[in-house]
């Protein structure tokens, strides 16, 4: 079947790869984001070690970073070991990989033989073909990043199949409907850069974004001022130590956000934040250091006080423009980024200006307006003398969202003072640099109700822009988004670069925009919770760093847990027998003679903890089936950055207990690792869970019952887990303070992933 999806046929792509339901097995294709053209083909390419990756005699470096990208995943991921064949022409009667631009001349041959058009400009710029049959895989991209991109769909395509693994037949014929596809994040930490990595080449590039957005702060070593490195650090301490996410002015007024969280409040070293920068680049990412002026600037005067507009605020978070040595430092600032991280284009922040005009010092009595467009005026002077690009936010140029200003604000002590507001018409018009880059984070209808306008602006003054803080819920958007002066968009995360955090809040706006920015458009708010969740076997198993245990082979066996049944779920239509998620096996019991059905902790009449259930295995690791009665709530990491822990409501925890009495609390958080019985009825368009997945264990279609399998591995190979417990909690507070409403944990069945036998041993041959 051949589909264009420029045409509406996204129920008919999500039926074919498998999810019109919500049981995602091993062996389920997905080339995400949705291709351009893709056609299914009956017959697939198998994968063993007799297949050859070929390449030509006088292979380019991008031919070479291909194939050993492949070869890495094939060995590191799937346990296959394929060699390399440099030739003059592909082999006869092999099975081959070939993969490369249209100048690559292996590949231009068989596609002039095989009459397959790639150029330059057919699919164009970034595009690629991609035919799996049973004799080869080609990729051909119009340029080396087409290429690339192919390869990421081809690592999506690989699977279980006929006894082994296989590669899904296909004909893909693709290209990007937007040039910019950014993420915006913090520089991580140094116990993050790990992960980091994994993100960059096992998220960013697989689901084909071009651009990372990094801000920076002072988190990177600053030779020139050590000061700020020492400030930034003692700033960050500060606000966790005292449990806030940012501080207020003198008279308790509203200041910007710390975004103290950035590496972790610590610093990398110049060369650890270049290799970052490398690592990006190799998988085709441009890097885009987020550099904040003017506005939240606490990273310059931690200790510099003397250059803020308020200097008498605790932690100052703007800087003064009526003071040069400002622009000294902050220009010292840039130049040790640049010389480290090379950028062609810096973003340099400039939103959310809230300096109380009131307890001005060097500027009292100047047009805030005026200071504002000098300050990007001097910026944009300075960056152009090295050839370097602009890109900032572009809240105060737009009167709709700013407000002609200044206005009024009181503090909560009751001091009235001013913010400053947008510049005027005329002032964008004369006074801004149209070759800035517009962060368009106002284009939700939202409070002002008027978002599309305010693009409409944005383009009629000759900017172009992309929608920052970008997710899925855009209304409108292939109307809006067909606008030249769009030329993509970019997510944005407000907390630390870490797993948990994105894996928690993220994955459906970066998900979600992957496909709006790639394919030019993407499944309802219903569909894409559904196929997100779908996805998040493939997202852990990259971004994750331990191996799971049920994906390699052993024995899953499910235990009786009957005997530890102790209250009625009440779950009507609930199936019993054996059931299954891929290699995953449940047991579920019926009901007890006393009409117990499940394993539940929680609060209220509700016992708060179940004891005892008994397991007396060397697990390598226990998958729990479980759910929570009732819906609870997952908050913004942002919300809680001193604990971004519990940001997820926590429901209860497992207390693995070891035969030598050693105890490991293994929490139960929603959003995390559980979600509610009935999510499949009626899926909150926002809600998925990242550490389990859901299993279909109704009897009635028509009334879904879902249970969530939550692998935990065993930390302690070779120690007998004695008993798991479960307990709820009581009195647990959210991230506003409030004891979170009664809920229960509704455990089903837990199975076990067997620790391996050892091998027989090998008998000694005896000579007659």
């Amino acid at each position: 079947m051949r589909m264009n999806f420029h045409r509406p046929l996204i129920s008919a792509i999500l039926t074919i790869v498998g999810l019109s339901g919500l049981c995602f097995g091993a062996d389920t294709h997905l080339i995400f984001p949705f291709p351009q053209e893709i056609e299914t083909l009956s017959a697939h390419f198998p994968l063993d070690e007799s297949v050859r990756i070929v390449l030509p005699e006088q292979a380019s470096a991008n031919d070479l970073f291909l194939a050993r990208s492949l070869m890495a995943e094939l060995s590191d991921r799937f346990g296959l070991a394929l060699k390399l064949e440099r030739a003059s022409r592909l082999p006869d009667g092999k099975r081959v990989i070939l993969m490369g631009a249209i100048t690559n001349p292996l590949i231009k041959a068989y596609c002039a033989r095989r009459h397959l058009e790639v150029s330059e400009t057919k699919p164009g710029r970034e595009g690629y073909l991609l035919h799996v049959t049973p004799e080869i895989v080609l990729i051909a991209g119009s340029d080396e990043r087409g290429a690339f991109y192919g390869l990421q769909s081809l690592r999506q395509l690989i699977g279980k199949g006929g006894g082994g693994w296989r590669v899904a037949g296909v004909k893909v014929r693709d290209w990007p409907y937007k040039p910019f596809r950014g993420l915006k994040l913090y520089l991580p930490g140094r116990d993050n850069i790990a992960f980091f990595k994994r993100f960059v080449r096992d998220f960013l590039a697989l689901y084909k974004y071009n651009h990372l957005i990094l801000e920076v702060n002072a988190a990177m070593r600053l030779d020139r001022h050590p000061e700020l490195n020492a400030g930034w650090i003692e700033f960050a301490k500060d606000l966790n130590y005292s449990r806030r996410d940012r501080p207020t002015g003198p008279h308790q007024e509203y200041q910007d956000s710390a975004h103290h969280d950035t590496a972790d409040g610590g610093i990398l070293e110049k060369e650890e934040v270049a290799d970052l920068v490398r690592w990006a680049r190799q998988h085709y990412i441009e890097v885009i250091p987020e550099i904040p002026s003017l506005t939240h600037s606490y990273y310059l005067l931690t200790r510099h006080r003397e250059l803020a507009e308020i200097q008498n605020a605790e932690w100052p978070d703007a800087y003064s423009p009526c003071d040069p040595r400002a622009y000294e430092l902050l220009f010292d600032v840039f130049d040790e980024y640049i010389e480290v991280m090379q950028p062609r284009l810096i973003h340099i922040g400039h939103d959310e200006w809230r300096a109380p005009i009131g307890d001005w010092g060097r500027c009292r009595g100047k047009d805030p307006t005026e200071l504002f467009a000098e300050d990007v005026n001097k910026i944009h002077a300075y960056l152009a003398g090295k050839q370097i690009k602009v890109a900032m936010w572009g809240d105060h140029l737009v009167e709709g969202v700013r407000g002609q200003g200044p206005f009024a604000r009181v503090s909560p002590t009751g001091y009235a003072h001013q913010w400053p507001g947008s510049l005027s018409l005329a002032q964008v018009k004369e006074k801004i640099p149209k070759d800035i880059l517009i962060f368009n984070w106002f284009w939700r209808e939202g409070k002002t109700g008027e978002g599309e306008m305010n693009e409409v602006k944005v383009e009629e003054w000759g900017f172009e822009q992309v929608y920052g803080n970008f997710t899925p819920e855009i209304p409108n958007y292939a109307r809006r988004s067909s606008r030249a002066s769009v030329i993509g968009g970019a997510p944005s995360s407000w907390a630390a670069t870490t797993e948990f955090n994105f894996g928690k809040d993220l994955m459906y706006d970066f998900l979600g925009c992957a496909n709006l920015l790639w394919a030019g458009r993407g499944p309802e708010a219903k569909q894409l919770s559904q196929l997100v969740q779908g996805l998040m076997p493939q997202v852990r198993r990259y971004l994750g760093a331990v191996a799971v245990p049920s994906e390699d082979g052993d024995p899953i066996v499910p235990i009786n847990i009957a005997a530890s049944f102790n209250a009625a779920g009440n779950l009507s239509g609930l199936q019993t027998g054996k059931i299954s998620l891929g290699p995953k096996v449940f047991e579920l019991a019926g009901p007890t003679p006393k009409g117990y059905d499940a394993v539940i902790a929680g609060a209220g009449s509700l016992a708060q903890e179940a004891k005892g259930i008994a397991i007396g295995e060397d697990a390598s690791s226990l998958i729990f089936l479980h759910a929570s009665a009732r819906l609870a709530t997952n908050d913004w990491a942002y919300r809680y950055i001193y604990n971004f822990a519990d940001t997820a409501d926590l429901l209860g925890w497992y207390e693995i207990v070891y035969e030598d009495g050693f105890v490991e609390s293994v929490p139960i958080r929603y959003g995390v690792n559980i979600l509610e019985w009935n999510w499949e009825r009626n899926p909150n368009p926002r809600t998925y869970c990242y550490r389990a997945d859901p299993v279909s264990c109704g009897t009635q279609p028509q009334q879904p019952i879902t249970l969530f399998a939550f692998e935990w591995v065993n930390s302690r190979f070779g120690k007998v887990v004695k008993e798991v417990r479960l307990k709820a909690t009581s009195g647990f507070k959210d991230t506003r303070g409030k004891v979170i409403p009664e809920n229960a944990v509704i455990l089903k069945a837990i199975s076990v992933v067997k620790r391996r036998p050892h091998p027989e041993p090998v008998k000694a041959r005896t000579s007659n």
